[in-house]
């Protein structure tokens, strides 16, 4: 039997959670017809993406592209990134080396949020509490984010940020692995739902100071295991996509 090398068995790996990402998304009611992005870099300059206009409940491991992050040659697939993905994923992976996985939905709570004249997550609880200083927003909405101007503006406006809140359009997550990513996108729609709900009771907010918010959000740290035991849950419940 011919066993895979160190670096292909973490690409076979990064492959696996990346589709599985897109098979939770859509379980969890995340996914938007057949668009929407998630992208992971395999090195400084190569990242996988979903192909154009696949459903997210289909994608496999294999289905993946593979992307040059310097001109948007496929390099690995069938297809080709459409232009709102290159806009978006092709700047970010380019323009942060840093930014191994990145995911962009319009997710209910988080995209209502970021309709809002002021999107802010405030931290009102742990979960709004836990993104305390890890969250930019762009609010120059310009339509559909296939423009080259586009996709360096939102990298200018993620800036050392995790949490990008794109003004009436959704949000995009960056995390150093599939699993961290996935949990802060998790968390971060439970907290705009937190909000949401607080809000449509017209009562004045219990607003966390900033003390308070800060050593919350640090008190997450702690946690970080959290995420890849629930994403290890979580693809143990998908069901088994065929050919």
């Amino acid at each position: 039997m011919n066993e895979l090398s160190p670096v292909n068995e973490e690409t076979a790996s990064l492959r696996q959670d990346l589709s599985a990402a897109f098979r939770i998304c859509h379980a969890m009611g995340w996914s938007e017809s057949v668009g929407n992005h998630f992208s992971a870099a395999m090195s400084e300059h190569e990242f996988l993406l979903n192909p154009c206009w696949q459903h997210f409940a289909t994608i496999r491991a294999e289905d993946l592209l593979r992307i040059d992050a310097r001109d948007g040659r496929v390099i690995e697939g069938t297809g080709a990134p459409d232009a709102s993905a290159w806009c978006v994923h092709g700047t970010l992976h380019r323009r942060k080396p840093n930014a191994k996985v990145i995911l962009h939905a319009h997710s209910p709570y988080a995209t209502a949020l970021a309709c809002l004249k002021d999107p802010t997550l405030v931290p009102i609880d742990n979960n709004t509490a836990r993104f305390h200083g890890r969250t930019a927003y762009d609010l120059d909405f310009g339509g559909i984010a296939d423009a080259v101007e586009e996709g360096e503006r939102l990298a200018d406006s993620l800036g050392d940020k995790s949490v990008l809140v794109m003004g009436n359009h959704g949000v995009t997550i960056v995390g150093e692995t599939v699993a961290a990513a996935f949990e802060d996108l998790y968390f971060f729609e439970k907290a705009a739902q937190t909000l949401t709900l607080a809000r449509s009771t017209g009562e004045p907010l219990a607003v966390l100071s900033d003390a308070v918010a800060q050593n919350t959000a640090d008190g997450w740290i702690a946690y970080r295991g959290m995420a890849h035991r629930h994403f290890d849950y979580l693809k143990s419940q998908l069901p088994h996509v065929g050919v």
